[in-house]
């Protein structure tokens, strides 16, 4: 069961990260654009109008999507009381490997709306 309670807290933290930080990047986007901390890609860090957007449409699609990894994680993990640890184990790999490609994916659709809004110089489009 100990192992069972610590594979559960680790699933969980993707999700309530995607949450956490979704909720702090929709309301407001870190003061400096930086290379260190939030949504960094080249169009990403043109001005600060770029930074906020990105940041903003970035947060809305994570607390989403980590809401739902969270329901999923919980749901599978619950499922999972008193199996073996290589059935814990294994559904672990994989729901961390989802996990993850959810993490990431939110970069795609809001590159996509970066450039449909912003022109690469930087400046809203008309």
């Amino acid at each position: 069961m100990k192992f069972w309670i610590f594979i559960f807290t680790m699933n969980l933290l993707i999700p309530l990260t995607m949450i956490i930080f979704g909720k702090y990047f929709s309301k407001n986007a870190p003061e400096n654009i930086n290379g260190f901390f939030g949504y960094r890609t080249p169009m990403s860090t043109r001005n600060k109008e770029t930074w906020a957007f990105a940041h903003n449409y970035c947060g809305r699609i994570w607390i989403y999507m980590g809401s739902i990894l969270l329901l999923i994680s919980v749901v599978g993990m619950l499922l999972l009381i008193g199996k073996e640890k290589n059935s814990i184990s294994n559904y672990s790999l994989v729901l961390t490997s989802i996990q993850m490609f959810f993490l990431l994916s939110p970069i795609i659709p809001t590159e996509l709306a970066l450039r449909k809004k912003i022109d690469i110089q930087g400046n809203r489009k008309i």
